[in-house]
């Protein structure tokens, strides 16, 4: 098919475009809702398969996967996530000290599959393409991982947990990495009961998302950019949601 102008037309039909976007939006954080039931080996590889096809600076794709399903190891990491949430905690205070502590931020030994997303800093050598000025970017690269795989399973029905209220030395320790590489997103991975309508952060009422058009600029920061139509656009987009 091709667009009025001749040129080839290399969108995806409507209906794959619609899946995308309908994996994008209904992306969540789950904690709470897993099933134990496994995930069929066939299913996992899709996963993995789809995140090792993420794009890494250079081509270093930097990431490896640990199947963390051993329980003595998932109980070290949840007695790792005990102790820094309890040190979160004390920060803050009042109700919303009380809102933090009904939270329920981690799935460890809820969720069927752990699953931590390694970052080796030293893959690719001393000088890689497209990374001389910006050294971060393997951890950039790894990022985009992490999200192929999330999308990917929540259209193959899967939750996702990122929990991030880890000490990263103890982690490394109980997960015997080398020097070079870092866990950059430990995953708790499973069929759920349910999708949350909204990212339980704001069901809870700790934060919301903040509006699109707020956050567009122009040329330069503040600048206001020079598209009535894109704000129109955008407006009637976050109305519908």
């Amino acid at each position: 098919m091709a667009d009025p102008t001749g040129r080839p037309d290399h969108a995806f039909p409507e209906a794959q475009r619609e899946g995308l976007y309908r994996a994008i939006f209904e992306r969540r954080d789950v904690r709470a809702q897993f099933r134990p039931d496994p995930i069929p080996p066939a299913v996992l590889a899709r996963l993995l398969e789809a995140a090792h096809h993420a794009p890494s600076v250079g081509f270093m794709q930097p990431w490896d996967f640990l199947l963390i399903d051993d329980r003595e190891v998932r109980e070290r990491v949840h007695a790792i996530f005990e102790r820094e949430n309890a040190k979160a905690a004390e920060a803050h205070t009042g109700e919303r000290g009380a809102l933090y502590r009904r939270l329920k931020l981690e799935g460890i030994l809820e969720s069927p599959l752990n699953l931590c997303i390694t970052c080796d800093r030293s893959r690719g050598g001393e000088h890689v393409l497209g990374r001389q000025s910006i050294v971060d970017m393997d951890l950039f690269s790894t990022c985009l991982a992490v999200q192929n795989l999330w999308l990917a399973a929540r259209a193959e029905g899967i939750g996702v947990g990122w929990v991030s209220i880890l000490d990263q030395d103890e982690l490394i320790e109980v997960l015997g990495l080398p020097e070079t590489v870092y866990p950059l997103a430990y995953l708790c991975l499973g069929y759920v009961d349910a999708f949350l309508d909204r990212p339980e952060l704001a069901r809870a009422g700790w934060r919301q998302r903040l509006p699109l058009s707020e956050r567009v600029h122009g040329s330069g920061w503040g600048e206001a950019a020079d598209s009535p139509e894109l704000f129109e656009a955008l407006a009637a987009r976050e109305g519908e949601r």
